[in-house]
Order: C-alpha cells, then structure tokens, then sequence
C-alpha cells in the first residue's frame, strides 16, 4: 500500500508512505549456516521502492519529495545476526537511490540466537547524507510519525538542491557511535564573537541548524587507535540552502577566523565548500569581492608557513570559492589535499553564465571544471571518492598518515605486525615479460645489467607495511603517471613514498610527433617531475620521504621541453634542497643522468642515498656511453678484429670489385662494431658500480636485497632522531 501524507501541522510537510507484509519465508543459508538472502523480504522491499519511484517519476523534479517512508512487517520468526541484515540491506540499497527515502523500517519477530525467544524488533535502516548506509535495531514504539522540525526541512531542502546539508555532514565527520570504517567523533560549533571581528568561540548549546551565515564552523575531533585523545582539526562547511553559500562580509569573516583557530590551536583545516561565489544583490557589490580578497590573502598566510587546508568538493564552486580551493591546495608549497566527488565541480563562470555571454562552455558544469575530464587528469584534484562517504574515510586515512598532534614533532607511529627484518626478495614481481619473485630483479642470472622492466609498485608493496593500505596521490594525473607517490607506513613510521615506474606506459590520446610515443620506463616526463616536487614539499617538515628509484634520467624530447621538462625538474632539486626531514633515497636498479643531481647528497645534509647491491649508477649509461662518449673506440676494436682483417686481405688481393664480398665485409663489420660497443658498455658498467659511488662518497651504504627492508626502516629512525635531536 503506498499513501500520500501530508502533516497538519505543517504543509511542507509532504511524504510517500510504502507498507507491506511478508507473511511467509524461507531464509536461504549457506553450507556454514549463515544467512544469505530472505526471497519473500526482500521482493516486498523491492515492490515498495517500486511503488515509490512510480509515484515519484509522475510528479516534476522540483516537486519530487525527500522524506519518505517503507515499513515492511514480518509476521514469522527470524533467526538472524545483525551483521547478516546489514548485508541484505546493503545489497538493496542501491535500488534505494533516488527515491527520496528517510529510512526502511523492518518490524520483525528477532532471534539472534536458537535459544533465544524471538523479540518484536524494529530495524531501521537509513541513509541521511546520502551516502552511507546506517543499521539501528531497537523495541518498537506506538509514537505516531513526528511532523518535520526546521532541521528535517533543511535536510529536505539540500537533498532538492542536489546537496548534503551542512549538520548531516558533520554526522559523517564525527559519528557519536564508532562505524565498521569509521572512527567515532565530536565536533563543537564555533561563531563570532562579535559581528565586526573575526575571532571565533565556541557556540555552546546551539542546536544544529541555527547558524545565521553560509558557512558553518567547528572543531571536530575522531578518536582513533593512534589518538585516543582525538585527532583534532578544524571544519569548514558552506551551507548551501543560504543562497547557494554566495560569500559576503558574515561568510568571509567566519572562514578568516577558522583559519586563525586552527593557526592557534596548531591544527588543520579541513573544507568541505558549497558557494556559488561572491555574493550578487542590488544592495551589495565590490566589498564582497574585497572580503574574498582578505580570505584569499589569510590562506596565502597560512599555507605559506606551514599551514595545511584539506578540500573536499562535493558541491559546485564557483569563481571566489574556486581560487580558494586552488590557493590552499594546488600550489607547489601547499600541503594540503583536493578530494573530489563526481558530484563536485570547480569553475570559474558557471555554464548558464559562460552560454550568456556567448563564450565556450560545456554541457553542463561537471564539463567544465569536474573530476572526470577536468581535474583529477590534470592533477589538481589529487584524490578521487566515489561519494561524499568516501572522501570523509580518504580524508581520514591521509590524516591518519600525515597529522602530528599539537606540540609533536612527526606522526605517531602505529603498531604494526609486520617484521621489521622481513625478507622481500620472495614479495611477488610484477612485470610486462610476466611475474615472478622480487628477488628475480637483483639475480645476476635472471636481470643481467638490472634491466628488466617491472612493475614499481610491486617493489612498493613489498618494503612498505602488510597491514596499513597505502594512499595513493594523483593517481589520475594524465601524462604523469612515470611516478608513483602512496602515502603509507614503513616499520610503523609514516612516510611519503615514492617509486619511479620501471615499465613502458601506453600514452592516452594525442601524442605529439615531437614526443615519445609512450612512457618509457626509468624516465621522468614534464608532469611525473612535478608531481615528485609537489610530494616533496607537501612532506617536508611533517614526514619522511622514501625515494625507489630505478631512473635513468629526464625526457629530453621537443615535447617534454616544451611542456617545461626544465622547469618542473629543477622544482625536484628545490623540494629535496628546502625539505626538512630526512629523505632516504634508494637506488633498486640503475641511476643516471640529470636526475641524479636533483637527489644528489650534495643538495641537503638530511638526506641518505643507499643502493641494492648490484645496482648501477654513473652520469650515463653504459649502452649510451659506448654509442655516444666511446664510438671511436669501439671502431678501434672492431678494425682491429682478426674475423674482419681476413675479408679485407681478400678484397685488397682481388682482380677486380666483388660487389658479394663487399656487401659481406659490411654486414661482417656491422655485427663486430654492435659486438664491441656492448663490451665497451658492459666494461663502462663494471666501471661505474655501486661500490664505485660509495668509494668516491655519492652513496652512503650498499644494501643486500634480502635487508632492503629492515636498511629502509632504520634509515629513517636514524633520519627521525638526527632531526628531533637538533
């Protein structure tokens, strides 16, 4: 039965209200007795959301209703575990989107346990935000249904506005009870304190949903394993049901004094904007452009000495909003993050605006400034979420590796089961010629020169810690994807990671015919060096950078040098000359070139350059040394060889010209000369080893491969205490 409800108390208070009955079942169960699927609950579920959506799909998308209600009622028995609802729920939920639901409500006779008598229990299953599915189990009550209070009908009026509202974000960022992926929290709203000044104060008492501006600020904190005491940030959050979040005096004085609480608290900031730019009315104009002005010159402040400004946009922003987000997050120094929802977009003009003044557009706002085509391949969004639930757990899993508490120094390290002195040479290889161990990549028998091509992250997973996931940054960037960067865990200490990817890449769309036709492995292309610089500096000062580097140089193509190869790799040398902290560098295979100035010990006391036993590193490659600095002398050794005199006495002493012979003598020449230019190679490389550059002092350790972990591990415990101890 579905009915049409309207509250009397209030008129815009309008909801659907689905109810059925399942009066029989037959649970299904797997062969270790746990619950799989309930049939007959599950189809009445289905035919409510059908009878929803049908009703819905009649009336005008503005005018579709958001608070609507399914009550399913059980009349048999149900032995059942709460976590095998939850998985049932789990998979209908995605038949729920777009129906405007409140909550499913499964009234049902409930045993958890055979021995147990069966209990009248309501489930309630719900999705407030949008993005998260939520399970509470309770005894029924006969209370009819409350009319909507003003913070249901926000909730209302965001979810037709295509947003989340602003308190049911916060509900994401500090839940009062711990979730299965998310850790407990609280957050306390803060305001003005006097309309003309920007300090904040906490807003004691204040029930959520009573803020009088666009945005609404607080300090949230989540209680985690490595900070009972809470990990502490502050939280900006636009509000989009207050004219779009347009950004005025009482907006712009809010976001200066988030910033000077978390300056004096010594925390970050974590933005969560929703505005449609500087405010636009027929009593107000310039000195809002003036205010954004003043915020924009608070977040060059902040980020320039040290500050950090997290950005999550799952919302459109616009103009003022837009250079915000990229001031705080896309520079070369900022340390903060860009995470993106499909739903986020960040323009400069909105596409209405763009159509009216007859310049280029897209076909709609995601076209011009969204994740997919826009930001997450050019790099300035750095983290992609598939929803607004998502990018809450990324933005906690970055903070996890990168938040030092007020008054520490680095991160705290975590527990880890994982061995210290763990062998990775038996670590699983991946590559384009197949797989294999790891240990096959410094095996004289199986990589003779060590220049097999592998899979870098393979070499990654297997140093860094089993049982932390890693988080990779600027995973999409297009063009850039030569280096690798994860935040991740190593012997417990939180690093910054980064691998030179060490196989041939395919190129996507356009290739220049001045450029290489794909990225080839061991290289560093225009935006694979920029995206090393950025990892650098966002780092420096906060954490430790682990550098795998099987490199053989920059790109020195026309194209590479047109896309300001010189400039972004020059960055790479001022990140590693400015960083603070240590930096350990680790040569896994071969290292030539300009690219070993950039990571040269030269450039900071701080970092340490280690190298795997049998790894090469010179100012050149053999190969490249013979065909370019020694083709003279390979010449010399293939003229001078006894196969080739022979031929030559023979067509010296011949009457007259034998074109056979000739053509013979040069194939003859041709294969001794490529002869001698690989010995002249093979003897540059036997030259120019490891143990070379460890004598002359440009390395300060060869490692064995079996210790690579354990030699990284205590590379960067010495790196932490040298540091802590000036």
């Amino acid at each position: 039965y579905l009915f049409s409800a309207r509250a009397r108390g209030n008129e815009r208070d309008e909801r659907l209200l689905a109810f059925a009955e399942v009066r029989e079942m037959q649970p299904v169960r797997d062969a270790a007795g746990r619950l799989v699927a309930i049939p007959e609950l599950e189809n009445a579920v289905l035919l409510a959301f059908h009878a929803v959506q049908r009703q819905q799909a009649r009336r005008e998308a503005r005018r579709r209703l958001h608070w609507n209600r399914v009550s399913v009622y059980v009349r048999p028995p149900l032995l059942a575990r709460r976590e095998e609802m939850l998985a049932i729920a789990e998979r209908l939920a995605h038949a729920s989107r777009r129906l405007g639901l409140e909550k499913v409500v499964i009234r049902v006779p409930l045993h958890e346990d055979p021995a147990q008598v069966p209990r009248d229990t309501a489930i309630d299953l719900s999705d407030p935000s949008g993005h998260r599915l939520t399970m509470t189990v309770s005894t029924p009550d006969d209370e009819p249904l409350p009319i909507m209070d003003d913070y249901a009908l926000s909730v209302v009026r965001a979810r037709h506005l295509g947003l989340t509202y602003v308190y049911e974000i916060v509900r994401m960022l500090a839940p009062p009870e711990p979730l299965p992926d998310f850790p407990a929290g609280s957050f306390e709203e803060y305001d003005l304190a006097r309309p003309d000044e920007n300090f904040l104060v906490p807003a004691s008492g204040r029930p959520h949903g009573r803020n009088t501006a666009g945005v609404v600020v607080g300090v949230v904190r989540n209680f985690t394993v490595k900070h009972p005491e809470g990990l502490v940030r502050v939280a900006i959050l636009g509000d989009g049901t207050r004219e779009m979040g347009a950004l005025s005096e009482a907006e712009c004085r809010r976001i200066a004094g988030a910033i000077d609480l978390a300056e004096r608290l010594g925390v970050p900031v974590d933005w969560f904007p929703v505005s449609a730019g500087a405010k636009i009315a027929m009593d107000s104009g310039t000195e809002n452009l003036d205010w954004a002005a003043a915020v924009l010159r608070r977040i060059i402040e902040f980020t320039r000495a040290g500050g950090e400004i997290n950005v999550v946009v799952d919302a459109v922003s616009v103009g003022a909003q837009s250079y915000w987000n990229a001031e705080a997050t896309m520079l070369m120094h900022t340390r903060g993050c860009l995470i993106m929802t499909p739903r986020g977009a960040m323009l400069l003009t909105g596409k209405r605006a763009l159509d009216h003044a007859g310049a280029v557009s897209a076909e709609d706002n995601l076209g011009i400034g969204g994740f997919e085509r826009i930001m997450g391949p050019n790099g300035q969004a750095q983290y992609h979420a598939h929803d607004l639930a998502e990018a809450c757990r990324i933005l906690l899993r970055r903070h996890e590796h990168t938040y030092a508490a007020p008054g520490e120094r680095w991160p705290r390290p975590r527990t880890t089961s994982d061995p210290r002195d763990r062998d990775v040479t038996i670590e699983p290889l991946a590559g384009p010629e197949g797989g294999g161990a790891l240990g096959h990549l410094w095996s004289d028998e199986r990589n003779p020169g060590r220049r097999l091509a592998f899979d870098i992250r393979s070499v990654m997973r297997a140093v860094s810690d089993r049982d932390s996931e890693p988080l990779e940054r600027w995973a999409s960037l297009r063009h850039g994807e030569s280096a690798v960067v994860w935040d991740a865990h190593l012997g417990g200490w939180s690093v910054c990671l980064i691998g030179i990817e060490s196989k041939p890449l395919p190129r996507e769309g356009h290739v220049p015919f001045d450029g290489p036709d794909r990225w080839s492995g061991g290289t560093l292309f225009p935006l694979s060096s920029r995206k090393v610089a950025r990892a650098i500096n966002a780092a420096s000062g906060n954490r430790p950078v682990v550098v795998l580097a099987n490199l053989s140089g920059f790109d020195g193509s026309p194209e590479s040098l047109r896309r300001l190869q010189l400039e972004y790799g020059a960055e790479i040398g001022r990140a590693v000359v400015n960083f603070r902290g240590p930096i350990v560098f680790c040569v896994i295979a071969r290292y030539h070139g300009g690219a070993y100035v950039v990571f040269s010990r030269s450039l900071n006391p701080s970092l340490r350059a280690v190298a795997v036993a049998g790894s090469y590193a010179s100012v050149i490659g053999g190969s490249a040394a013979a065909a370019v600095v020694f083709p003279e002398e390979a010449r010399a050794l293939a003229n001078r060889d006894p196969r080739l005199a022979a031929l030559r006495e023979r067509l010296r002493s011949a009457d007259r010209p034998d074109p056979a012979a000739a053509r013979e003598h040069d194939d003859l020449y041709a294969g001794i000369y490529a002869e001698k230019l690989r010995e002249v190679a093979e003897r540059f490389d036997s030259v120019h080893t490891v143990e070379r550059a460890l004598r002359v002092g440009s390395i300060d350790a060869i490692v064995d491969p079996v210790r690579l972990r354990p030699a990284l591990i205590e590379a960067v415990e010495a790196g932490l205490a040298s540091e802590s101890a000036r």
